[in-house]
């Protein structure tokens, strides 16, 4: 039988090391000699003795906060000897590596696709946002050393952030956790209706010091959820706002 399909850029990519890899830019390989944790659904194939355990949002609090803020990842551990292929729509996948405690990345918890063991993670209040929208308060800290899977929908740019920079918050994908983040009505920068919301908000967030901002050229729906709805649960609830700020605590 004979076809391009068949062609060496098609076959499975092989590594003497276990963990996470590209098979190609839209499918993630996982030579698993362990655990992982991935998102669930995410799984287009797999080889060898694997399971599959449910994880929620990943731990009580975690689900806790994930019910209160609309943010989170919904989570499957994987486990055992094998070879896993996960994909999201055919997204663009980057791998990230953090190299310590002091390297931060703070994510949209719908571009998080998998991650080791050894990193900590936990849901946190995007500095400066406040209760304004509903447009992504909320955000999903990795910190540690470790490797992160995560998507873009479309090519991203990397905005080395050494001028006062700004991004559609729906787009912007993830950061450096050092910098200093921020909300401002699009109105007060005369943009005005021309970021248009279904919420009928606009909003821009800026981000200074010194880091990264890494933008996708499509506009994500606010939550870990595929269409979930983010922080606008809580805009104007006085008794969540009272609760979040206990399991948001040190933002």
């Amino acid at each position: 039988m004979r076809s391009e399909l068949f062609a060496a850029t098609n076959q499975e990519q092989e590594s003497a090391q276990a963990g996470l890899r590209l098979q190609n830019s839209k499918l993630l390989k996982i030579e698993l000699r362990g655990e992982v944790f991935a998102r669930q659904g995410a799984m287009v194939a797999y080889q060898g003795n694997v399971q599959f355990e449910a994880q929620g949002s990943g731990g009580i609090g975690k689900f806790l906060k994930q019910k209160l803020t609309g943010e989170g990842i919904p989570l499957m551990k994987l486990r055992g000897q094998g070879d896993v292929f996960l994909a999201d729509r055919a997204a663009d996948i980057y791998l990230i590596d953090l190299d310590g405690p002091h390297d931060g990345l703070s994510i949209n918890g719908a571009n998080v696709l998998a991650f080791e063991p050894t990193l900590s993670w936990d849901i946190k209040m995007v500095q400066g946002a406040g209760m304004l929208s509903n447009s992504g308060l909320f955000n999903c800290n990795f910190t540690g050393q470790g490797r992160i899977a995560i998507t873009c929908k479309g090519t991203p740019v990397v905005l080395n952030v050494d001028q006062p920079t700004y991004a559609d918050p729906q787009a912007a994908v993830c950061w450096s956790t050092g910098l200093q983040t921020g909300y401002q009505r699009a109105d007060s920068i005369g943009l005005g209706t021309l970021l248009g919301r279904s919420t009928g908000e606009a909003f821009t967030m800026s981000f200074a010091g010194h880091g990264f901002v890494v933008v996708q050229p499509s506009e994500e729906p606010p939550g870990g959820f595929v269409g979930g709805t983010g922080g606008g649960h809580q805009s104007g609830q006085d008794g969540v706002a009272g609760v979040l700020g206990g399991l948001l605590g040190g933002r």
